[in-house]
C-alpha cells in the first residue's frame, strides 16, 4: 500500500461523500434525521455491506447498523454519530454552514469535523479496499443519531444488540491533532453529569425599589453557586473528589508526556485570563471539573427595567473521571446546597455518562502506536488515556468487552460546535491513509 496513492484517493473520492455534510441533520431540532439515515443506509449498501440495518427497537433517532466480511476472523467495529450541532450564530460563519466549501486548505461545514468528517473517512476506506483486493478484516458499523443530547438511547442499543455489536477491538469517533501538531491515540473518555439548578423567591418580579426587604432570585442564585467553589477554582462539594482514583504508571506516563502548548491554547480559544490549574494536562485526564454553561434571571434586553427577578435558573455540568458516577454526584451537590443554606435552590439532573479509559498496554493500543509512529513519525505520536470530554464509551466497553481507541482527522484548529467548523485536507488525506493501514496490519 504506498500512502501518496491511498492519499490521492481519498482526495478524488471527497465529491463522492460530500452530500453528508449538506444534510442539517440537528438532532436537538428534530432536523434532517430520516433523510440522513436514508444517506448512509445508501453509502453502506452501494459498498457491498453483507448486512445493513436501521435499528428503531429502543427509541429516539434511529441507529444504522452495518457488517463487511472481511479477509481474515478479526472484527472492528467502528462507533460514529451523524447528528451535528446547530449552526448558530449564523452571522459568525463566513460560508454557508451546510454547503461544503474548500477554502485554501480547508474544508468548510457544520460536522466535518464532529464527526461527519471521520465516517466520509471511514467509507472511501472501505471504497478503497473494495477497489484493491478486499477488505482485510471484518468491519462492523454502528452509527447513532443522539450523541449531540448525551446519546440517552444509545445503552438501550448497545444492550438490545449486544450479540450483533460483538468484536475484537472497537475504533471511536474523534481523534486527530494537538496544537503542537501531534497526532493524538486517544483510549478513553470522561464522564459527564449535566444538571439545572432553579430558585424562585417571589410569585411575580418586583419592582427594584423593593430590594430593600425583598430578596432577589438572580442573587440568590449566584450566592449558592459561588458557595459550591473555592478562590483556587476546586470544587466546594464534600465527597466529590473521593472516588477518583489514582492513575496506573502507564497512564502517568502517558499523561506526563502529551504536550501542551500554553501559548498556542491562548492564542487558538482567544483566552483572556491564566488558566485555573499549574497543571492542564493532569486536570484534563483525571480531573473533574463544575462548571456553568448558562444563566438566565430578570431583564436582560434594551433599555432599563428596573425589577427583582422572581426567578432564576443556571444549567451545570460536571466533567468525571473512571470510578465517579455521575447521579452520586449530582445528590452530593444538591446535599451541599442544603448544607450551604441554600435549600431552595432545585437540583434537576438532565443526564450522566460513565468516564472510561481502555488498557493502555493493550496489544491493540500498541499497534496503533507503531503505526502512527510509521505514518507520522514517532515524535510527532502521542498517547492520551482519555479526552477531556465525553461519550458512551463505557456502554460499548461493558457490552462489547473490547478496547476503544480514538483516532481521527480532526486538528486543534477545527472549531467542533463553533461558526467556520473546519478540517484541513492534508489531515484528512493523512488519516485516511492511516486508518487503511492500521486496518491492514492488523
Amino acid at each position: 500500500m504506498k500512502q501518496k496513492e491511498v492519499e490521492q484517493y481519498a482526495l478524488d473520492n471527497l465529491d463522492n461523500v460530500t452530500d453528508y455534510l449538506r444534510i442539517p441533520s440537528i438532532s436537538a431540532q428534530n432536523k434532517g434525521i430520516n433523510e440522513t439515515n436514508e444517506w448512509i443506509m445508501k453509502q453502506f449498501k452501494d459498498l457491498r455491506a453483507a448486512k445493513v440495518e436501521k435499528w428503531t427497537d429502543q427509541g429516539g433517532n434511529p441507529v444504522v447498523f452495518a457488517e463487511f466480511n472481511g479477509k481474515s476472523d478479526k472484527t472492528v467495529l467502528f462507533y460514529n454519530h451523524y447528528d451535528v450541532q446547530p449552526p448558530e450564530p449564523l452571522d459568525e460563519w463566513k460560508t454557508k454552514p451546510f454547503e461544503p466549501t474548500v477554502v485554501g486548505d480547508k474544508l468548510v461545514a457544520r460536522g466535518v469535523c464532529d464527526d461527519k468528517g471521520e465516517l466520509m473517512s471511514r467509507l472511501t476506506v472501505v471504497k478503497y479496499f473494495n477497489e484493491h483486493g478486499g477488505i482485510p478484516v471484518n468491519l462492523k458499523f454502528f452509527v447513532e443519531g443522539e450523541e449531540e443530547i448525551g446519546s440517552p438511547d444509545v445503552d438501550k442499543y448497545v444492550r438490545a444488540h449486544a450479540d450483533q455489536l460483538q468484536a475484537d477491538v472497537c475504533i471511536w469517533e474523534g481523534g486527530g491533532k494537538d496544537e503542537s501538531e501531534n497526532f493524538q491515540i486517544v483510549c478513553g473518555a470522561r464522564g459527564i453529569a449535566s444538571f439545572n439548578l432553579h430558585v424562585k423567591t417571589a410569585a411575580v418580579d418586583l419592582h427594584s425599589s423593593l430590594a430593600s426587604y425583598a430578596d432577589n432570585a438572580a442573587w440568590r442564585l449566584v450566592q449558592a453557586l459561588a458557595s459550591l467553589r473555592t478562590p483556587d477554582n476546586r470544587v466546594a462539594v464534600d465527597g466529590f473528589y473521593d472516588d477518583i482514583e489514582k492513575m496506573t504508571p502507564s497512564q502517568e506516563k502517558a499523561t506526563q508526556s502529551m504536550s501542551f502548548d500554553a501559548d498556542k491554547v491562548r492564542a487558538n480559544y482567544g483566552l483572556t485570563r491564566p488558566f485555573v490549574y499549574n497543571d492542564p494536562r493532569e486536570e484534563l485526564v483525571n480531573g473533574a471539573t463544575m462548571t456553568i454553561n448558562g444563566l438566565n434571571a430578570g431583564y436582560t434586553g434594551d433599555g432599563v427595567k428596573t425589577i427583582i427577578p422572581k426567578e432564576a435558573s443556571a444549567k451545570l455540568d460536571c466533567r468525571l473521571v473512571p470510578n465517579q458516577d455521575p447521579q452520586k454526584i449530582a445528590s452530593l451537590i444538591s446535599y451541599q446546597l442544603e448544607k450551604n443554606g441554600y435549600g431552595d435552590v432545585n437540583l434537576d439532573y438532565l443526564l450522566g455518562e460513565n468516564a472510561f479509559r481502555s488498557n493502555l498496554d493493550h496489544p491493540f493500543v500498541k499497534l496503533n502506536k507503531k503505526v502512527a509512529d510509521e505514518v507520522y513519525t514517532s515524535e510527532k505520536v502521542r498517547l492520551i488515556p482519555n479526552m477531556p470530554g465525553g461519550g458512551p464509551m463505557k456502554q460499548f466497553a461493558d457490552s462489547v468487552h473490547a478496547p476503544i481507541v480514538m483516532v481521527g482527522i480532526h486538528y486543534s484548529g477545527s472549531h467542533p460546535h463553533s461558526p467556520n467548523e473546519n478540517i484541513r485536507l492534508a489531515d484528512y488525506k493523512q488519516g485516511t491513509y492511516f486508518l487503511a493501514r492500521l486496518l491492514e496490519e492488523y
